[in-house]
């Protein structure tokens, strides 16, 4: 095995263990939506989680733990993912917010600012915001 072979393994369990916490997300509810439904299809395929994948992390997303990136873009990019889940279904569910702020913290924001950055993404995702004015942004409000 090759180290490039090493490293596609571990950047694609970080990006399963990533799937598992938009699942957890969408099933917070008890129910996943349609929209939902249609986001985690899209961001599966994004990830290149196989359907053996997808079918084992929806039915077990608790199994797979959250692998943060080294980049702190790429950290950012996660929370973009994670809050467009909060809010495919236009509402913006209590319990979301706050598993959501639980894996921001696994995902190594600041537990003393990640209510600070976890409002902002929601309102940025709700605002339309794309992927560079979203991490602009983020940026700000977690500067470090």
């Amino acid at each position: 095995m090759s180290i490039s072979d090493l490293y596609s393994t571990g950047k694609h369990k970080q990006e399963i263990g990533h799937f598992a916490s938009i699942v957890k997300i969408a099933k917070t509810d008890g129910t996943i939506s349609e929209k939902e439904q249609q986001l985690l299809e899209r961001v599966a395929k994004r990830l290149n989680i196989d359907q053996t994948e997808y079918t084992a992390v929806l039915k077990s997303p608790e199994k797979y733990p959250v692998n943060p990136p080294v980049s702190y873009d790429e950290r950012i990019e996660r929370l973009y993912r994670l809050t467009k889940m909060v809010f495919a279904d236009e509402h913006v569910d209590k319990k979301e917010v706050t598993l959501m702020r639980k894996i921001a913290v696994a995902l190594q924001f600041p537990t003393d600012n990640v209510e600070k950055v976890c409002d902002e993404a929601i309102y940025l995702v709700m605002n339309d915001n794309d992927l560079d004015n979203f991490t602009a942004a983020v940026k700000k409000v977690n500067a470090v």
